[in-house]
């Protein structure tokens, strides 16, 4: 087996471990099972009160928030609330559509419509139907049939001033003549006597050309370059060199270079020799400076605390106060806890048992004592009395009133009728007129059962003699 999954061996218990351990779980398990017996009884009774009280009083409460909060909030909501917000709606909608809505349609419905079609739509259609239409068509037909005619007279007229002499004398007299007096001359010619000339010609005049081009360009820059070419080279340049560039050459390496030089020399050797030295001997006195103050301060603020906090101090709460505590926290307070502990919960279990057995026997004792003779007492006693004076006293005592309640009701429509019948017969005999009779609802023939003792159900048995017997 590996080392990791080896269980970790229990510590050896001490002396004072097993000494302390049984007479605190006595006392523990003496002090714990009153406290265990009163905290199942408050358990027992919370859920009866819950059971029997809060739960009915929480619906009650419900009910009377709903019917007394939410269902008077519901009704002034709908009756009261929608109305007044849906009239103020109706009311801020009204007035947006009178100051902005209504004025502009009116402005466009009863004004701007009547004017632009009574003003202009109508008048314009009447004067297209009346005016323009009619003109305009019989000016169509008017010209449609002079236009034709005149095209057609013009196109005939045209084509004989203007066309036909010009293509005449085109395809008849200058295309033969131009044929045959002009081009066919004209390439004899131009074959025989100019393409050799103007070979000789070009041949010249390209030599001469050449010749003029180079003359043109020679006295075109003797004229327009060469002159300025030569102010600027030696007039400008000279001026500028030997009179400014030269001397300023000069000042600058004669004068300002050596100037400049010495003074850097001076510069470096006065940081070197002087500044540097200066600095570095200040900045070695301020540290030296500097280190004195602070070991001073230091011997005289820090080191006595320091000393006094590592040297007396930390030994002193270490091994006079923490090691001693640690120790008793160990080996002494740490085992007595868990054994209280171990013992708390191993007493809350028994007491458990113990106080389910008794609060168990003392409802044994409750049902045998109270319980078995109270339901032997409803069952033998309260149940056979309660059918009886259901049976024998409240059953006839029902019906006796249901009959007295009816015979009262025919009585007083036997009255009603009564009453009413004189107060008519007052009335005919005061004012006259024929009797008004009341309908009298028609009689129904009991039901015939041919003489058997069984009946059906309401029916009263009718004799047994035929209706022609009868008469």
């Amino acid at each position: 087996m590996s080392m990791e999954n080896a269980q970790p061996r229990p510590e050896p218990e001490g002396c004072l471990t097993a000494a302390v351990r049984i007479p605190v779980r006595i006392v523990v398990l003496v002090v714990v099972v009153p406290v265990r017996m009163v905290w199942d009884l408050l358990v027992v009774t919370a859920k009866a009160l819950d059971r029997v009280l809060l739960r009915p009083l929480a619906r009650a409460a419900a009910w009377l928030f709903r019917y007394t909060v939410t269902v008077p909030l519901g009704w002034l909501a709908e009756h009261v609330l929608v109305p007044v917000l849906r009239g103020l709606v109706m009311t801020v909608e009204w007035l947006a559509r009178a100051l902005f809505v209504w004025p502009w349609v009116g402005l466009w419905r009863y004004v701007v419509v009547p004017v632009w079609r009574y003003g202009v739509v109508v008048p314009a259609g009447w004067l297209y139907r009346v005016v323009l239409a009619p003109v305009g068509r019989g000016l169509g037909r008017f010209f449609g049939v002079l236009g034709r005619g005149a095209a057609v007279a013009g196109v005939w007229l045209a084509r004989a001033l203007f066309v036909w002499p010009w293509v005449g004398l085109w395809r008849y007299v200058v295309v033969p003549v131009w044929r045959y007096g002009v081009v066919v001359p004209a390439g004899w010619l131009y074959r025989v006597v100019l393409a050799p000339v103007g070979r000789g010609l070009g041949r010249f005049f390209g030599v001469l050309g050449r010749g003029a081009a180079v003359a043109g360009v020679w006295l075109a820059r003797a004229l327009f370059v060469w002159p300025w070419v030569g102010l600027w080279r030696y007039v400008v340049v000279p001026v500028c060199r030997y009179g400014v560039g030269v001397p300023a050459g000069w000042l600058y390496r004669a004068v300002l270079v050596p100037l400049g030089t010495g003074l850097g020399q001076l510069a470096r050797w006065t940081r070197r020799w002087v500044i540097a030295p200066a600095g570095r001997a200040l900045a070695l006195g301020l540290t030296g400076l500097g280190h004195a103050l602070t070991w001073l301060g230091k011997a005289l603020f820090v080191w006595p605390w320091v000393g006094a906090w590592r040297y007396l101090l930390v030994p002193v709460v270490r091994y006079g106060v923490v090691v001693p505590l640690g120790w008793v926290g160990r080996h002494v307070l740490v085992p007595l806890a868990r054994e209280l502990l171990d013992a708390l919960m191993f007493c809350w279990r028994i007491a458990g048992f113990v106080s389910r057995a008794v609060w168990r026997a003392l409802g044994r004792a409750a049902w045998n004592l109270v319980g078995r003779p109270a339901a032997w007492f409803y069952r033998s006693v309260c149940t056979p009395l309660g059918h009886w004076t259901r049976d024998r006293i409240w059953a006839p005592a029902r019906t006796a009133a249901v009959e007295a309640g009816r015979v009262a009701r025919d009585a007083l429509a036997t009255a009603r009728a009564t009453v009413r019948q004189a107060r008519r017969d007052a009335w005919h005999a005061l004012v006259g007129g024929p009797r008004v009779t009341e309908p009298v609802e028609p009689v129904v023939a009991p039901a015939r059962t041919l003489g058997s003792t069984t009946n059906a159900s309401g029916a009263v048995p009718a004799p047994e003699i035929s209706l022609r017997k009868r008469g």
